[in-house]
């Protein structure tokens, strides 16, 4: 018997699906950009569905500002954001077809071919889960993840300041 668990993880899943392919179906760069963004919320209530709450909201979350803050940019420097006039947003499509057909083989090459392990009986309650995450992301992924948040903060400010016109200034005075 499929119970709601099962069901609700296979809605969010082939809604992720959808979502993504509509992000390359769309001739807008903010219709791209919602499309992405539901996409990843699918994904997060995915994780919330399987009881990973920590992950579920922060996969939510970090989405939600990242697009948000795509769309601003977009807003300030795209000619067309809205997509209103006509775009192609395609290139190299017959190369970019046999890429996404080779990785797709060998992404399912490597999923028969590697070795797994064994079925985990039950799974860390949901507190287990994020404490063991918390740890990680503590330990020895700390340096990384420090890294990336500043690297981003950092091309955000850069990004800013070029975009905005620098000051007039009287040459009178």
């Amino acid at each position: 018997m499929i119970d709601w668990q099962t069901i609700f993880i296979a809605f969010f899943g082939v809604a992720s699906v959808w979502f993504g392919v509509g992000v390359f179906r769309t001739a807008s760069m903010m219709r791209s950009a919602l499309a992405l963004l539901f996409s990843q919320t699918a994904l997060g209530a995915m994780f919330l569905a399987m009881q990973a709450e920590f992950l579920g909201v922060l996969q939510i979350m970090m989405m939600a500002t990242e697009m948000s803050i795509m769309a601003i940019f977009m807003v300030m420097f795209m000619m067309d954001p809205g997509g209103l006039g006509e775009m192609d947003m395609t290139h190299q499509k017959r190369l970019s077809i046999l890429a996404g057909v080779a990785a797709a083989l060998v992404t399912a090459g490597v999923a028969v071919v590697a070795e797994w392990g064994a079925i985990a009986a039950a799974a860390p309650a949901a507190a287990a889960q994020t404490e063991a995450l918390g740890r990680e992301l503590l330990g020895r992924s700390m340096l990384v993840f420090e890294t990336a948040g500043v690297t981003i903060l950092t091309a955000m400010i850069a990004a800013t300041a070029v975009a905005v016109p620098a000051p007039q200034r009287d040459r009178r005075s």
